[in-house]
């Protein structure tokens, strides 16, 4: 045989090889389409903007078995807005998601989309996870359920919550330690160890405002009203721009029945911090409860311009609506509610 041919046939042949070899060898696991994989950005952004399809395009990266665990966990967080049985069906399978980082965002996920009683069914068996985090993840989720709604994990829980207890204790050099020990001291109705603990986490940090908050608390729950009043007038002091302590101070005057003065702090709060739709949210419900609705009106959307998939401020300005028969504009949120996630349950009551 001629060199040119045999060399041909021979060049031929190990290309027939190497194809059949890569055939064999290859990954048979589909790749993702290139509009799947470019559209990530975007379907973030539709849902976190509440766009027309976001629940839509939401679902469909959470059902990407390619995605980083980074990007997972960040469709979780905004998939509280979009509730409905295939949203409960994605957050439910990633509780089972080989990354801790993913099981904690599905956590965060069902305690936006379930009702405290109705967690323990899917949140119960991380109780005995093999990882810590995402066991006292779920402890902490599930807080505040009673022994009927907890059923066959309130033992299993009590086991988590000592656990998680012993080593918060151990901890005596962490702020942030301490804040969680004396929040689940609290929850046990262990006041002085709870107190012992804000101390301690006041001492390695004196201006962390979440342990001043919660220190009113505790001193109320026992009694010490006046107590607990010096300490927020103190920290006011040190702090008056502090939005985060106008509001707690809010809050405060609240649970004691002074709704007018209340609503004077919520109102500073949010003028200290006009873009926090949470004080906003806040000042609206007060000024419902005051009877002025309409100005309540006007804060829920105010949050609703500025964050359209707010679903829990759209529900309640829909309900707002509703008190005041104004039916039409009822229809209105509605209907964006409905382009934005049709298959909210909210839009199968009607008006």
């Amino acid at each position: 045989m001629p060199k040119a041919p045999r060399y041909s046939t021979i060049s031929l042949i190990l290309l027939v090889i190497l194809g059949v070899g890569w055939y064999v060898l290859r990954d048979d696991a589909p790749e993702p389409p290139q509009t799947l994989k470019h559209s990530y950005t975007k379907a973030l952004e539709q849902a976190h903007n509440g766009l027309p399809g976001a629940a839509r395009v939401l679902y469909q990266q959470l059902a990407r078995s390619d995605l980083s665990d980074v990007r997972r966990a960040s469709l979780h967080a905004e998939l509280p807005n979009y509730p409905s049985p295939q949203a409960l069906k994605l957050a439910d399978a990633d509780l089972q998601h080989p990354s801790p980082l993913v099981r904690q965002a599905a956590i965060d996920s069902v305690v936006g989309l379930v009702p405290g009683p109705q967690r323990s069914l899917l949140l119960g068996p991380l109780l005995s996870d093999d990882d810590h985090r995402i066991r006292f993840a779920a402890a902490k989720a599930m807080l505040g359920l009673g022994p009927d709604e907890l059923g066959l994990y309130y033992g299993p829980l009590q086991t988590v919550l000592d656990e998680y207890v012993r080593v918060l204790q151990a901890e005596l050099d962490d702020g942030p330690a301490q804040l969680l020990l004396a929040r689940l001291y609290l929850h046990d109705g262990a006041y002085p160890e709870a107190l012992a603990a804000l101390q301690r986490c006041l001492t390695l940090t004196p201006d962390d405002l979440d342990a001043v908050a919660l220190q009113v608390q505790v001193l109320e729950r026992q009694g010490q009203t006046d107590q607990s009043r010096q300490v927020l007038a103190d920290q006011l002091i040190r702090h008056p721009d502090s939005a985060f302590l106008q509001h707690e101070l809010g809050l405060w005057l609240l649970r004691h029945g002074q709704s007018e003065y209340a609503l004077l702090a919520f109102a500073r709060a949010l003028e200290l911090e006009p873009d926090n739709s949470q004080y906003r949210y806040t000042l609206a419900t007060s000024l419902h409860d005051l009877e002025q609705v309409e100005a309540a009106q006007k804060q829920l959307e105010a949050i609703l311009a500025q964050q359209p998939a707010n679903r829990k401020a759209r529900l309640l300005l829909i309900s707002y609506w509703k008190e005041t028969g104004q039916l039409q504009n009822v229809q209105v949120l509605l209907a964006q509610l409905e382009q934005q996630n049709p298959d909210d349950p909210i839009l199968q009551q009607g008006l």
